[in-house]
């Protein structure tokens, strides 16, 4: 009889860390249209279409950066996450 194996749940504080992410960025997308020449300026290759279509979404800026860089999807969600937390939010 084979014998189920089970992933293990991902550790509490990532979980946290990954909900506290996920309300942090809020602020970017409430304000989109300032942020968005921030975003350009980190990564110029991202066109103006980009921009709009990413209109603040985490996972769509993570997926534009991954398309035009060529970059694994953990360094840029590393990298994304390293600028947001560079930024001097009011």
């Amino acid at each position: 009889m084979p014998i189920e194996t089970k992933a293990a749940p991902a550790p509490l504080s990532s979980v946290v860390q990954f909900m506290e992410s996920a309300m942090d960025w809020n602020r970017v997308e409430g304000s989109w249209k300032q942020v968005k020449g921030k975003v350009k300026e980190q990564w110029g290759k991202l066109t103006d279409d980009d921009l709009n279509v990413i209109n603040g979404q985490q996972d769509q800026l993570e997926g534009k950066i991954q398309e035009r860089y060529g970059y694994a999807k953990d360094q840029i969600r590393r990298d994304v996450e390293n600028w947001y937390n560079s930024q001097k939010w009011q």
